[in-house]
């Protein structure tokens, strides 16, 4: 295997010169009110090398194992814990695991990978690129923000002593670029909405693009339902589904009674996805004040506590669950400043077939596209076998190979 060194981004100030384009600029498309997440690279980043992934509303990844499908799913939660404010350490709490395999270090004994995204929303498509060294130390080496053709904001690693990157961002105004230090440590495009007072028409430019990519990559939950946790009653606490989804007792007690609609909508749901006549989905409180969720059966059949129910359905009523309610009902960290009708859930589900039969699969799949293609839910997830969703209306299948 060819052993690639290890590059730092480019010079901050050739970064900032305007991109030409030989056939003239890039034909313009009517923006989305609500940022989204539309493309996911990864340069180098685990088995990674060059990867350019689409995105579209409703994004099933498929492959044989060690393909890398679980790999792009942490490339775009890292991307989304950053742009929350989270530290590199944080996001990235195993960094080496995702230096190429085969990469050389630099002259300075460095190594690390190079990740990035666009979001598309009203500023138009932004693109953000992001180069962090996991060895010697975890660290931010440079970071690129680009909108129409313009490089907004730039960083680079300087001083390799002091725990900073020189930021370059563009002004408009007279000096034309603001120079100033940013943490080695975070995501200098969620910081510059504090840094930038939007005085000038490119200093607003640089804001809308910055705030556009933080509530795009904000606005994702990531859901793994563990059906052990599900089987057991929960606490009444405040009502938000966890990734695991072991709280999805408590879940639906609060959706019962704050949305009838919806909680009906999951009603069905369950009668499609599990097994025997489902009518409803009923809570039950306990005496230690804790709550389980029971199958309503038809007739006389007395009620089905989920605890009895099969990994398989258990994993499909917390993906419906997901799907069907929204970012109030999810333990996510959206931004709070941003309206959510101006926000876009994005869920991120791995293994999103694992445990269930082609049936539960193809039913979950065609909730997703019906959401997805509503608008209210936006959902990308790694496959084991993508048979099931092949020619459902609303899916794109994106193959990947190792």
């Amino acid at each position: 295997m060819e052993r690639a060194a290890y590059r730092p981004p480019m010079d901050a100030d050739s970064l900032l010169q305007p991109r030409t384009f030989p056939d003239g600029p890039p034909p313009a498309k009517a923006p989305d009110p609500r940022p989204a997440v539309t493309e996911l690279r990864l340069s180098a980043f685990g088995p990674h090398r060059g990867l350019t992934l689409p995105l579209a509303p409703l994004t099933l990844l498929t492959g044989p194992s060690g393909c890398g499908k679980s790999t792009v799913l942490r490339a775009y939660e890292a991307l989304a814990r950053l742009a929350a404010g989270d530290r590199l350490a944080s996001a990235f709490p195993d960094p080496g695991r995702y230096v190429p395999e085969g990469a050389a270090a630099d002259g300075q004994g460095r190594r690390g990978f190079r990740i990035g995204c666009t979001a598309d929303g009203p500023a138009g498509p932004v693109r953000l690129d992001l180069a962090v060294q996991a060895e010697p130390e975890l660290r931010v080496v440079g970071e690129r923000l680009t909108c129409a053709g313009r490089t907004l904001l730039t960083t680079a690693l300087r001083e390799p002593r002091r725990p900073s990157v020189e930021a370059a961002w563009h002004t408009a105004g007279s000096a034309g670029v603001t120079r100033a230090p940013l943490p080695d440590d975070r995501l200098g495009t969620a910081l510059l909405p504090l840094r930038v007072a939007g005085r000038t028409e490119g200093q607003l430019r640089v804001l809308a693009a910055a705030e556009q990519t933080v509530v795009a990559l904000r606005s994702a939950f990531v859901c793994d339902p563990q059906p052990r946790g599900m089987r057991r009653p929960a606490a009444l606490a405040d009502g938000r589904l966890r990734r695991g989804c072991d709280n999805l007792a408590e879940v639906l007690h609060r959706t019962r009674e704050q949305c009838g609609r919806r909680h009906a909508r999951l009603a069905a749901a369950a009668g499609a996805g599990c097994a025997g006549d489902v009518v409803d989905l009923a809570v039950e409180e306990l005496s230690d004040g804790t709550v389980r969720a029971l199958l309503a059966r038809g007739g006389r059949r007395p009620p089905t506590p989920l605890g009895r129910l099969g990994d398989g359905e258990l994993r499909y009523l917390g993906l419906a669950l997901v799907l069907l309610t929204g970012p109030g009902v999810l333990a996510m960290d959206q931004a709070a400043e941003v309206p959510s009708a101006l926000q876009s859930l994005t869920v991120l589900a791995d293994g999103f077939d694992r445990c269930l039969d082609p049936r539960q699969a193809r039913e979950l799949a065609s909730l997703a596209a019906e959401m997805a293609g509503r608008g209210h839910v936006r959902l990308t997830g790694a496959v084991a076998d993508a048979s099931f969703a092949r020619g459902v209306d609303g899916v794109t299948v994106v193959d990947l190979v190792p």
